[in-house]
């Protein structure tokens, strides 16, 4: 029905910059979104983008990150600045196709799923 690839991971020092990219294929989506989850962490939504191109954000990453998306070329990305190391897990890119969403951290409002990238910060 949807599929979603991510790319642009990568091991980066602190304080660097990335961009990751998620590219959807199949049918229409609505709400897209990022996560993440760390070696022995829980997943954790970073950030949401929905109707009308309305964003939230974790507060972690708030003035760090910047979640935008091409209709066009149905491409979410995740511009990640100032990466500190608490930063590093793999990023994973959802889904819906709920109209007219309003965008959430919850992982239950997403039923399409990316494999992930991986994200590395050291100091």
């Amino acid at each position: 029905q949807v599929q979603l690839v991510e790319s642009g991971g990568g091991s980066v020092q602190a304080g660097g910059s990335l961009r990751l990219s998620c590219v959807a294929s199949g049918r229409s989506t609505s709400c897209m979104s990022w996560f993440r989850q760390g070696l022995g962490k829980e997943r954790e939504g970073v950030a949401a983008i929905g109707y009308g191109d309305r964003t939230i954000y974790a507060e972690s990453v708030k003035g760090r990150f910047t979640i935008s998306r091409d209709t066009a070329k149905r491409t979410l990305f995740l511009q990640v600045n100032s990466l500190k190391p608490e930063d590093t897990a793999t990023y994973y890119c959802a889904a819906n196709r709920v109209a007219y969403c309003v965008p959430t951290l919850s992982e239950s409002f997403y039923p399409y799923w990316g494999r992930g990238t991986q994200v590395t910060s050291s100091s």
